[in-house]
């Protein structure tokens, strides 16, 4: 089958499309035929081996997993010993390693029924964005209907379902993003939008009962002075920073800062979980989110994907067609 395969880390030209063995599932794992995939930071981190630290996990000196990829939305082809849920022919979304293939194995605990209504497209590019900004409303924020939330990177892929959420549990939706993406999340359903090169979002002049930072740099203290006394900073992803931890440092600070302070400081990691995808489907069959994708690219032209994600240009989601 082919597949986008790497064997050392660095910039998306050490990515290429070759020939490798079609996976068998195991126990407890579903062979899906791929019909789709998508691009995300995590994507790029596992590529480059940055920060230094996700080479503990994913490998010291080269990848452990050669194929990239962990979106997927496409149909069962095969299920190993213990699978229950699936059977070959159905239609299917959720996570995986290795997506960016002609077939991928996923465990049957990463994945859900795909929503009839959207394409496979557009349902590759709900699983980590969609169940990122499910966790960082539901769980992390705790939001509440009334409540003012406050979205900074509102235009990309997290942001875009985190306001659509958002609004979905009640919320009074503040977006910040950049002037050429205001209007893609104002349609997102934002009751406000700022633009942050025209006004600070966090100079205290205003109060939220919720941040949700994604992927950004400002420093906890200025994130803190916008928030209402008992109000909730949630800290999504990390980027910039240094080599060896990235942007997580702010994560841990959070972390430990929390239990002195008023305000609850949460940080948050990407999990995919069959019941938040199934959460996430009832949300988008009943119109309250939609993916947003910005390109659509061919298998071949991963790097490609790579590259215009990393130029801080997307509007929503990337997806990739096979």
């Amino acid at each position: 089958m082919k597949a986008i395969v790497q064997d050392v880390y660095g910039p998306p030209a050490v990515l290429r499309m070759e020939e490798v063995d079609r996976p068998a599932p195991g126990r407890g794992e579903v062979l899906v035929r791929v019909r789709a995939a998508a691009v995300d930071q995590g994507v790029w981190h596992l590529m480059a081996g940055m920060p230094y630290a996700v080479r503990a996990v994913t490998g010291l000196r080269r990848p452990r997993t050669r194929v990239r990829g962990m979106d997927v939305a496409g149909v069962v082809e095969a299920v190993g010993a213990d699978v229950t849920r699936f059977r070959p022919g159905d239609e299917v979304y959720g996570n995986c390693s290795g997506s960016f293939a002609e077939y991928a194995c996923a465990k049957e605990s990463t994945l859900a029924p795909k929503p009839p209504g959207l394409s496979f497209e557009q349902a590759a590019a709900v699983p980590v964005s969609g169940c990122t900004a499910l966790n960082a409303v539901r769980d992390s924020g705790r939001v509440t209907p009334g409540q003012s939330v406050l979205i900074l990177g509102a235009s990309g892929g997290v942001g875009s379902f985190a306001v659509q959420v958002a609004k979905a549990y009640g919320a009074h939706v503040t977006g910040v993003c950049s002037a050429g993406k205001v209007d893609l999340v104002r349609s997102l359903g934002a009751d406000e939008v700022l633009d942050y090169a025209q006004e600070d979002p966090v100079d205290g002049s205003r109060r939220y009962d919720v941040i949700l930072d994604i992927a950004g740099n400002r420093p906890l203290t200025r994130l803190r002075r916008a928030l209402t006394p008992r109000g909730t900073l949630v800290i999504v992803g990390g980027e910039g920073g240094g080599n060896w931890i990235g942007g997580n440092e702010r994560q841990l600070g959070a972390l430990l800062l929390s239990p002195f302070v008023g305000h609850r400081l949460r940080p948050l990691g990407t999990v995919v979980r069959h019941h938040d995808l199934e959460a996430l489907t009832e949300l988008i069959e009943a119109g309250s989110v939609t993916p947003a994708i910005d390109r659509t690219y061919p298998l071949a032209e991963v790097p490609d994907a790579i590259r215009y994600l990393r130029d801080g240009h997307v509007r929503g989601k990337i997806a990739i067609r096979l």
